[in-house]
């Protein structure tokens, strides 16, 4: 399966009328994160395959539109920050957010927090572990597992309950954004146990083997 992997920044690669011959046999979107909704319905339209999301630090609850009104979710994508999905044959679960690092903000989280929002989904895992004989194949995150690809200041250090999930319920993959990574010569592709971790900035195709 070819995934476009989107976080963090408009890119004019995908915000273009040529997205589909700049990312051909792309078969599902995931968005990482801090990502306005309007990007994400743009992406969802113009290429016609499912869009997955979840919500980043500098997001707010709710987008206005010309007209004044609120929006909180973007049309044709399916949002699964705390929630689980099961498109195209894979299990997604979703964890937005970042390490709290100031008052006020919705997506920002404590490590508790965080540990609360993935036991959460537990019954959703157990479920699937018996019924497709995993716990789940993709992890969507906004910020980084922590000692991954994570950076010392506090609005970028990364959860540790990231790894705990790794270690206990063995994804395939996760994604992350929230690392604005600009040096090609910090990688932003690492192996934790049995999982790939892939950071996203501000966009990566990945090829997931079907297996």
């Amino acid at each position: 399966m070819k995934i476009l992997a989107i976080s963090d920044l408009v890119d004019e690669r995908v915000y273009s009328e040529h997205i589909r011959v700049n990312y051909p046999e792309v078969e599902l979107v995931l968005g990482c994160g801090d990502l306005p909704l309007y990007y994400l319905e743009f992406v969802a339209s113009m290429l016609d395959r499912p869009v997955l999301y979840i919500r980043g630090n500098h997001d707010a609850p709710y987008e206005e539109t010309a007209d004044g009104r609120r929006r909180t979710a973007a049309q044709g994508c399916e949002p699964i920050d705390g929630r689980m999905a099961r498109v195209l044959g894979l299990t997604f679960i979703g964890l937005g957010g970042s390490r709290r690092y100031s008052p006020g903000p919705p997506f920002q989280f404590s490590e508790g927090q965080m540990r609360r929002r993935l036991a959460g989904l537990l019954p959703r895992l157990a479920i699937n572990r018996m019924r497709y004989g995993r716990f789940v194949d993709v992890v969507v995150t906004h910020a980084p597992p922590y000692g991954i690809h994570d950076a010392n200041d506090p609005a970028h250090v990364g959860f540790r309950t990231f790894l705990s999930l790794m270690r206990r319920f063995q994804p395939r993959l996760l994604l992350h954004g929230h690392v604005h990574q600009w040096r090609h010569d910090r990688p932003m592709r690492s192996v934790y146990l049995k999982t790939e971790v892939v950071g996203v900035f501000p966009v990566r195709v990945i090829e997931l083997p079907d297996h």
